[in-house]
């Protein structure tokens, strides 16, 4: 699915080059759920902005399928299938959430379509369907919203930098049971979310840690989360049978 060999990102900073990302090699398997996490200015949106195009690597390769996408810009990136979300929603104004939602599908979705997506994410589609997306929705909303129209592309691959900011405790868990439906939703496609949350670490197939512009450690959620969370193996894989019941 994505493959990342040997990237790099450096910048310039009062004349002197300041390494961002080292060298970095990781893969996202097809049909998979992988967070990336790691301490504050480790480089892990910067990954993630390198992903999708918003910042041109210094060295390195990106692959997509198979195919060197390491040249390519944003648009052709996302005509790929790679949608990105922001920590902060953009907002449109004079842009109504079914409109949104359309431009998202590439089609003349109807407003039953529409609905669907947005009763995925949680939110009852009668109440916003109709609503402008602007300050009147708060950041849980727009979180939603966002996750809904990347629904609507049914991109292959779907990155989501650091979804749980500045939202409340009660979007949060919505945030969560979205991300769990949308893993179910789209199929044959891949997740990568960049978050520090520990229930967001928690629904992942595979966690890796980034520190300092380098991949400190990866693997299985099984077997990274209780090193960086303290908790017991045991306790990780009672979590993940009582979630998999559910």
């Amino acid at each position: 699915m994505l493959e990342l060999k040997d990237l790099s990102f450096s910048v310039t900073v009062n004349g002197q080059n300041k390494d961002i990302i080292k060298h970095v090699d990781l893969t996202v398997p097809k049909s998979s759920l992988v967070v990336i996490t790691g301490p504050n200015g480790g480089g892990k949106s910067t990954t993630a902005k390198l992903i999708m195009g918003i910042e041109k690597s210094t060295g390195g390769k990106i692959l997509f399928n198979g195919e060197d996408i390491t040249d390519k810009t944003i648009t052709e990136r996302a005509k790929l299938g790679i949608a990105f979300a922001f920590q902060q929603p953009v907002r449109f104004k004079g842009i109504k959430v079914i409109d949104l939602l359309r431009i998202a599908s590439g089609r003349r979705l109807s407003t039953a379509g529409a609905c669907a997506y947005l009763s995925e994410v949680g939110l009852c589609a009668g109440d916003y369907i109709g609503r402008d997306i602007d300050s009147s929705l708060s950041g849980g909303e727009l979180k939603r919203i966002e996750i809904a129209t990347v629904l609507a592309r049914n991109p292959l691959l779907s990155i989501f930098d650091e979804p749980e900011a500045g939202i409340d405790l009660w979007s949060f868990q919505n945030l969560i049971e979205a991300f769990t439906r949308m893993r179910r939703t789209i199929k044959d496609s891949s997740i990568l979310i960049i978050s520090h949350q520990e229930r967001i670490l928690e629904i992942a197939d595979e966690i890796i840690v980034i520190k300092d512009g380098t991949i400190d450690r990866q693997g299985r959620k099984e077997d990274i989360l209780p090193e960086i969370t303290g908790t017991s193996a045991a306790l990780v894989n009672c979590r993940a049978a009582e979630k998999k019941g559910d």
